[in-house]
């Protein structure tokens, strides 16, 4: 186990008292899971103060504490490092702790908005297929090579983060993949990692609840460009009106992709429908199961990056042509005997669900109706919810506003907050079922053959949080399951 002048080393203390020759057992930044020979961080988060809770991880056995502001009673046999950020310190103990895993191994970041998950997915896939051993961080699924881990967080936090890259480089792991979120940025969650590229997919509205202004969020997510190192690359979204922003002030070499600008990564959509696109990417004409331009997007991004880490041109495009995306990302179903087609997507934002719309209606042939099921989350970005309703009922034919995850508001609440934002005509094309269940069941039976469903919002998770009680609810199972009923 590491003495704790060496986890120390990236570290400079405002001051200490008592001794740094101690013996380091493990990192806390939850006093629950403090035990013997244990260090504490106390981190200054959102919800609580980990200075509160120095006293009971002592109690526990912990015999460092690592904090901004000392307390009034330093507890003999006890080691206190005093820092200026703590989140920040956490991250780089944790590199020291475990040997400078992000060091042995390629780490890439993707950040943006919308596609984060995507992309990584499709990173991860394309270079296992390759031959390499990867590891995966995303919402979805963290994967060590071919073991899976359940996602909690778009980023864990940064003792998490780094175990995790241990882990990889213990299974022979050559890569690593992660959505970087602009959360993971503010709480110094990837502190002390060492990434040889960065990726920029786009930005738009979201978490506005957390950053307060749109500014603040472009200016977190470009923080992360402006901290890579010159060695590394940066890939941004050229046709994003602030893709460019983001490569201002970084160190890293700049390269950029595109579908309607010169770019480094050039592509253009010759095909685009419900069975795939066909694109130019690089001067060559290559076919991908994938659909829609926002995925056109991700898969530039992907070969972007492939590229810049030295793989094979022809070798990439082949292997990405067979590859599918992300679950719960415009993942689509068919009923069985009436042909309706159902698309469940995590589209959460209002300019994620234009997306996914837009591609639905440049596909959809005449005749065709689209139904959109569709909610928002409680607890999160109340400005979303009347664009959200807008939006969906503006491009469908029928849009059931319904719950989300209400975590600790009423979703009735929730709903009249969505219905605020819509016109009378748009009210005419509008249901509300408040019971998500309900709502996708009737979305299936007003659906004729030939018409289209989309399920919004919650894409790949398989619960609903209400009141702080997550229950289990899938929105692919209950499509699957009214699909079923409507045949019987």
């Amino acid at each position: 186990m590491p003495i704790l002048q060496d986890i120390l080393i990236n570290v400079k203390p405002v001051r200490t008292q008592g001794s740094l020759a101690v013996v380091v057992s493990s990192l806390c930044i939850d006093s629950r899971k403090v035990a013997g020979g244990s260090v504490f961080i106390a981190v200054k988060g959102t919800l609580s103060d980990g200075h509160s809770f120095i006293e009971q991880s002592i109690g526990q056995g912990a015999t460092v504490i690592v904090c901004e502001t000392m307390p009034a009673e330093l507890k003999e046999g006890v080691t206190y490092v005093q820092v200026k950020d703590s989140a920040a310190t956490a991250g780089l103990m944790a590199d020291a702790f475990y040997d400078f895993p992000s060091v042995q191994l390629k780490v890439v970041g993707i950040t943006g908005t919308n596609g984060k998950t995507t992309t990584a997915t499709l990173l991860y896939k394309l270079f296992e297929a390759l031959g390499h051993k990867c590891g995966l961080l995303s919402t979805v699924q963290n994967h060590i090579h071919d073991k899976i881990e359940i996602a909690t967080h778009t980023t864990p936090d940064s003792i998490s983060i780094h175990a995790m890259l241990r882990r990889m480089v213990d299974a022979g792991c050559a890569y690593a993949f992660m959505e970087v979120s602009s959360h993971a940025v503010h709480q110094e969650r990837i502190a002390g990692i060492r990434f040889v590229g960065g990726v920029f997919t786009n930005i738009t509205h979201d978490h506005l609840d957390y950053h307060k202004t749109f500014d603040e969020y472009i200016r977190v997510k470009k923080r992360f460009f402006d901290e890579l190192p010159a060695d590394a690359f940066a890939l941004t979204n050229a046709d994003d009106k602030r893709g460019m922003v983001m490569l201002q002030n970084t160190k890293a070499e700049k390269h950029t992709y595109s579908l309607r600008v010169p770019a480094t990564i050039k592509g253009k959509v010759m095909e685009n429908n419900l069975t795939g696109l066909v694109m130019i990417v690089d001067n060559t004409e290559a076919h991908f199961r994938m659909i829609g331009t926002f995925n056109a997007y991700n898969l530039l991004a992907v070969y972007g990056t492939a590229k810049l880490l030295g793989e094979d041109k022809m070798q990439v495009l082949a292997v990405l042509s067979g590859l599918h995306g992300a679950a719960g990302r415009f993942e689509t179903y068919m009923s069985p005997n009436d042909k309706i087609l159902g698309i469940v997507d995590y589209a959460h934002t209002p300019d994620a669900l234009i997306n996914v719309l837009a591609t639905i209606n440049q596909l959809r042939t005449q005749g065709q109706s689209l139904i959109t099921v569709v909610g928002c989350g409680g607890d999160r970005d109340r400005a979303k919810r009347p664009i959200m309703a807008e939006v969906a009922c503006e491009h469908s034919n029928k849009a059931i506003l319904t719950a989300d995850n209400p975590r600790s508001e009423d979703p009735e609440e929730i709903l009249n907050e969505m219905e605020a934002g819509l016109t009378g005509p748009q009210k005419r094309k509008s249901l509300r079922i408040t019971d998500r269940k309900e709502a996708i069941k009737v979305a299936c039976t007003l659906a004729q053959p030939g018409d289209i469903i989309l399920v919004a919002g919650k894409g790949h998770e398989t619960y609903q949080e209400i009141k702080g009680v997550k229950h289990h609810f899938d929105d692919r199972e209950i499509l699957t399951e009214a699909f079923e009923t409507l045949n019987k």
